[in-house]
């Protein structure tokens, strides 16, 4: 079997790229391949999938065309999704924005420090990681709840006669998803930062420009890579985020995260669930290629 690997170059190749290829196609692929499958299926009296499977178009329109029983009858509203949808989109943004606003001094921070510093502040930033996300999510909880640290600080300090409301709302949300998903923004920017050549700053600077022009003539245009690389590391797992904005948001902040996972869980309606979650996946896919489009043609033309 080792000879068959060791013949040529294509084949060491295909030795090399087969595990990755074999996981991605069982544990990514197939299982989307099967939730493709389901999204076309009628929902079962009793939840999951009716039996025998009959296959139709009414997830999708439903995801379009939204109709929720009310006691006065049916009530349609063709944008109750799609307005979650883009309540997601612009929590997405600010959450991108903030975790790119905060992550990128701290890389630029990391990398001028020496090498022990350097290693030191990146451990910390990886550390975060070695914690389940939901325990994280909840110890942040306890810190901005009413009874929580935050507060009773600033109650012990005289600075407030009562309790901010930090939780259960889009700003509990949205520093709940930053602080989660700030250290996805620190490491790639990091990476770019790191093998920033610095004497172009000192050049620029021997020109006459000041370190504010050099910094988005000259180093924010070369680390940009790292930049755009953080902006879908966070920005696509916050759009489909749930757990989050279900523990800080306390079911008061929908997303179509929550919304998918409510249709798994509570609703059991598998077919629903399914077509939301691909009809996510090709909008947020879409929207990724566009950017990314857009960006490379701005590049040729400044070039």
């Amino acid at each position: 079997m080792l000879n068959f690997f060791r013949g040529n170059k294509k084949r060491q190749l295909f030795g090399l790229i087969s595990p990755g290829a074999l996981w991605i196609l069982l544990f990514f692929n197939l299982p989307l391949l099967i939730m493709l499958f389901i999204s076309f299926a009628e929902r079962g009296r009793t939840g999951g999938i009716a039996s025998p499977v009959v296959y139709t178009l009414e997830n999708y329109k439903q995801f379009f065309n939204a109709c929720v029983s009310q006691y006065a009858g049916p009530q349609c509203d063709p944008f109750l999704y799609l307005g979650i949808f883009g309540s997601s989109v612009r929590i997405a943004f600010v959450v991108t924005f903030f975790c790119i606003l905060a992550g990128y001094p701290l890389a630029y921070f990391m990398a001028r420090q020496k090498p022990l510093w350097r290693d030191t502040l990146m451990l910390l930033v990886i550390i975060p990681f070695w914690t389940n996300f939901l325990v994280r999510t909840y110890a942040l909880k306890t810190v901005m709840s009413g009874e929580g640290l935050i507060n009773t600080i600033l109650m012990n300090l005289g600075l407030i006669s009562a309790p901010l409301e930090m939780m259960f709302n889009e700003f509990g949300v949205i520093v709940g998803l930053v602080y989660g998903y700030l250290p996805f923004a620190v490491l790639p920017m990091y990476t770019s930062v790191e093998k920033f050549d610095h004497s172009l700053m000192e050049a620029a600077a021997d020109l006459g420009a000041p370190p504010s022009r050099a910094f988005w003539r000259v180093m924010l245009p070369m680390t940009m890579p790292g930049v755009i690389a953080a902006l879908v590391l966070v920005f696509v797992p916050v759009v489909g985020a749930f757990i989050t904005p279900d523990i800080m948001g306390g079911g008061k902040v929908e997303m179509i995260g929550t919304l998918i996972n409510r249709q798994f869980g509570v609703a059991r309606n598998w077919p629903f669930g399914s077509a939301m979650s691909l009809i996510l996946m090709v909008l947020v896919l879409l929207g990724v290629i566009y950017y990314f489009r857009s960006s490379s043609e701005e590049t040729r033309r400044a070039m």
